[in-house]
């Protein structure tokens, strides 16, 4: 196992944290729920200088966070439902992701909306007039035009520069604002929970909470099979849509988010996400493009009853309905054979009595129960940082606990640069030449390691100074290395091989580029001496 810095985490730290806790170690909070929520708690927890212990059942990022459309929105369509105080709220957080904290992992993306036969003359109006405002809404965010251009007119030629695949008859040209974009959602999470561990919270998979209460939890390692009490002075419960079960009168309403995941190819041309109306101005279904060369198609909102699957999956009647959607707008249909990938996430959103849940407030909830539990349900991917901040805030409220105010606000997430950034260079990464870290590697590689890992990118091609194959994809279909996959044991929390391919890496995204690197990732796991 090599040399660690403060921020690594991996089996050997899991084990020594999980021993200290286990001999009476007492925190000032425990945070249940590693998702970007519980991620977010505990980061803002340990920068106020507050210890930490927040555990999961399963993994970083294991629900419904990595199950997103891996956008940071600014709220264009809680604008256009008249909720101007949670559409500011996404803009504010979205600039400080983009400017601040995480700008190696979001970036701008255009948004097209093609003004085809499906667009009538109203609703083109009233697009028109939102994304005007959504300009209006950046600027009092403060995020920079820089950033975020402004939105314009497009004619068919421009629009179709953007998606050459689109159906041209009925085409009278298309809306183009600009949204941001992550990286990836799973990887967002990975990196909170890792610069809270650098700053002295224990991060721990692989606990699962059996009983809980405002002073502490029962855990149970489901490694070891052992079970410990952890004493806190104070708890929040971030489970997501498991949150209800640990807590008594939290009562949720999850909602089915489904993604088909296409290669881009198949939608060839496509440069920009293509936004197509299937319900007035607040319910779209969208094509995302991404630099891995896939494309996520999403997304539905439908009720879920019943028990809560660990891994929801996305049925036959959600993916028929987003290809039917996309068909609608494309020269070409889109067949289901067309599809390689499916997913779901399951949305914890609070009951509040609305007939469906597309129409239940996104707006995040605090609540505190009779025995101290802090609760935090709701929300948005985008907003996590402020859930965060309120989560604590309630806390310390509840217990008295002496903290300073949230710092995350201006925070840096691991990797991303620190301080001006001149002559090709991303926090002493080149991203214009041959080589990163010393090590010699071709330009596209190179410059996506920046985009995945920032001001890290040169210490994971270093690793391939051990071995120069883990510089080379691990299966010929993806473009992730061995080298990436030995990062995510030895610094990123990787226990197996689920945890590398489904949750660092999104191999899994794809059934057949999985089973194709399985055998490689169990290999360089075994010579890691990780996962058990």
């Amino acid at each position: 196992m090599a040399q660690t810095s403060t921020t690594s985490l991996n089996a050997d730290r899991r084990a020594r944290e999980l021993a200290a806790l286990a001999d009476g170690e007492v925190v000032d909070l425990l945070v249940v729920g590693l998702g970007v929520t519980g991620a977010g708690v505990a980061l803002d927890a340990a920068s106020r200088g507050l210890s930490v212990a927040a555990v999961d059942a399963h993994d970083i990022a294991f629900g419904t966070s990595r199950w997103s459309s891996k956008l940071v929105h600014g709220g264009l369509r809680y604008l256009a439902g008249g909720d101007v105080a949670i559409a500011y709220e996404c803009a504010r957080e979205r600039g400080i992701l983009m400017e601040r904290t995480a700008p190696h992992l979001a970036r701008p993306l255009p948004v097209l909306l093609p003004l085809g036969p499906y667009v009538s003359s109203g609703l083109a109006r009233r697009h028109r007039v939102g994304i005007a405002a959504g300009d209006a809404l950046r600027a009092a965010a403060g995020t920079a035009s820089a950033t975020l251009p402004r939105a314009r007119r497009l004619t068919v030629e421009q629009t179709l520069r953007y998606a050459s695949g689109l159906r041209r008859d009925g085409l009278r040209g298309g809306h183009l604002h600009w949204d941001g974009q992550l990286e990836d959602d799973a990887r967002l999470v990975v990196t909170i929970a890792r610069t809270a561990a650098g700053l002295g919270a224990k991060i721990l998979t692989r606990c699962r909470v059996t009983a809980l209460a405002g002073d502490g939890g029962q855990i149970r390692d489901e490694l070891g099979g052992t079970e410990l009490t952890i004493r806190a002075r104070s708890v929040v419960n971030a489970a997501g849509v498991w949150a209800g079960q640990l807590v008594d009168g939290v009562t949720l309403r999850p909602s089915r988010g489904s993604h088909i995941v296409l290669r881009r190819e198949r939608l060839s041309g496509l440069d920009a996400e293509l936004t197509l109306p299937v319900g007035g101005l607040t319910r779209f279904v969208f094509a995302v493009p991404q630099a891995t060369g896939l494309v996520y198609v999403g997304i539905t909102d439908e009720p879920v009853d019943g028990p809560i699957d660990d891994v929801p999956q996305a049925p036959e009647s959600d993916i028929a309905y987003l290809l039917d959607a996309l068909g609608s707008a494309m020269a070409e249909p889109v067949r289901r054979d067309d599809v390689v990938g499916a997913y779901a996430g399951l949305r914890p959103l609070l009951d509040d009595g609305q007939g469906h849940t597309a129409d239940v407030s996104r707006r995040h909830a605090v609540l505190t129960s009779r025995d101290g539990v802090v609760t935090v349900v709701g929300g948005k991917l985008t907003t996590y940082r402020k859930m965060a901040e309120d989560g604590v805030d309630a806390a310390l409220r509840r217990h008295g606990l002496a903290a300073g105010p949230s710092r995350t606000r201006r925070l840096p997430l691991v990797g991303a640069p620190v301080g001006p950034t001149s002559g090709g260079r991303t926090g002493g990464v080149r991203t214009g030449g041959a080589r990163t870290g010393g090590v010699r590697t071709d330009r596209a590689a190179e410059e996506r390691l920046v985009r995945r890992y920032g001001t890290e990118a040169a210490a994971v091609a270093a690793l391939s100074e051990r071995d120069p194959s883990l510089l080379q994809p691990i299966t010929p279909s993806v473009d992730i290395t061995g080298a990436e996959c030995v990062w995510a044991i030895e610094h990123e929390g990787a226990l197996d091989a689920d945890d590398v391919l489904d949750r660092r890496t999104r191999i899994g995204l794809v059934a057949s580029d999985r089973a194709a690197a399985l055998p490689g990732v169990e290999a360089i796991i075994t010579g890691a001496g990780a996962g058990g």
